[in-house]
């Protein structure tokens, strides 16, 4: 089962308590799920959808509870009727059926039905905070959907009237939540993408299980990127610290073969012998293998000041001159210490 079935599956399996609650449910559901009618006779008929079947039994359990209906028995629609295939027609009595649509504000004191192409529910219905909460509830699970946490965060209601997403919004926008919408083959869809919008909605819908599930993945990855954060800068860390290492013995290979080095000063001196001797070891460890200790901001320095001279005497041995004293001879030892 998706996480999406398991949301659906907890949300149908809760019938609210209060009458105005289960009357603003079924409201929802007949909305989505029920087409009401009234045939040239003044008979009035209710025809249910059956595409959606966990929606279907909550309307029929809400309906039971809600009015004077002890069950509800379908038939398949018949061949004069205006809905497609697919549909139930409820065997209730006109009156019944009447009495049905009045409760729900689809059909007025004097019998005429309200038309409802655009699937919204009557804003009397929807005035308390919890029958707002059940709106979107029963919405949800009539056209509702929510990734599974592991892989994204996405949860939307394909709505079925660009009125029907309206009204979604402004009872989202009641609880401090602003949706975002577009338009999708043609249906207009309602969705949010944060984690914790996604999280405060599964437990405004009543699905806390649910809600728990994604809230221990979020941690769950919030935890491995962070660990995937730290090690890939620990790795990169590592890398720059290979690769200049590298260079820097490169470089004190070059001063100790082109005879450079026995020049130096004293403290350039051992600070290229430790790292010859320590080749992978960090700055701030080699600085306490000298002797006398050195901060780390020292052992650059005098690393960096290593590069620099292989790096002059390098270019002045492509261009011509020779390396193995004339550099030093412009430039004293006095003059490198000092620059130490």
């Amino acid at each position: 089962m998706s996480f999406s079935s398991e949301v659906k599956a907890e949300i149908a399996a809760d019938i609210p308590s209060a009458k105005h609650c289960r009357t603003a449910s079924a409201a929802v559901l007949l909305a989505c799920v029920g087409r009401f009618e009234r045939d040239a006779d003044g008979k009035y008929r209710l025809f249910l959808s059956q595409d959606n079947r966990e929606a279907l039994r909550k309307c029929f359990t809400l309906v039971c509870k809600t009015s004077n209906i002890r069950n509800v028995v379908c038939s398949p629609a018949g061949t004069g009727s205006r809905e497609p295939r697919g549909w139930l027609h409820a065997d209730l009595s006109s009156d019944t059926v009447r009495d049905l649509a009045q409760m729900i504000r689809a059909c007025d004191s004097v019998g005429n039905l309200r038309e409802n192409d655009e699937c919204t529910v009557p804003a009397e219905l929807l005035g308390r905070s919890c029958c707002r909460r059940n709106y979107l509830r029963d919405l949800f699970l009539c056209c509702g959907s929510v990734s599974d946490p592991r892989k994204e965060y996405h949860l939307e209601w394909s709505c079925g009237s660009k009125e029907q997403a309206s009204q979604l919004k402004e009872i989202l926008l009641s609880f401090g939540k602003e949706a975002k919408d577009v338009i999708r083959k043609k249906v207009n869809v309602v969705y949010f993408k944060d984690s914790e919008d996604i999280v405060d909605l599964l437990n405004l819908m009543g699905a806390p299980i649910s809600m728990m599930e994604m809230e221990n993945q979020r941690i769950l990855k919030e935890l491995r990127n962070s660990v995937n954060r730290r090690v890939n800068c620990e790795t990169a860390n590592i890398g720059k610290t290979v690769s200049a290492s590298r260079k820097q013995i490169s470089d004190i290979r070059y001063l100790e073969e082109s005879g450079i080095l026995r020049t130096l000063p004293e403290s350039l001196r051992k600070m290229a012998e430790l790292r010859l001797q320590y080749p992978d070891t960090p700055l701030r460890e080699l600085g306490d293998l000298a002797v006398p200790p050195i901060g780390k901001s020292g052992v650059n320095h005098r690393l960096r000041r290593l590069t620099e001279i292989a790096e002059k005497y390098r270019s002045d041995s492509r261009s011509g001159k020779q390396a193995s004293g004339a550099g030093l001879e412009k430039r004293p030892d006095s003059a490198v210490k000092e620059s130490v």
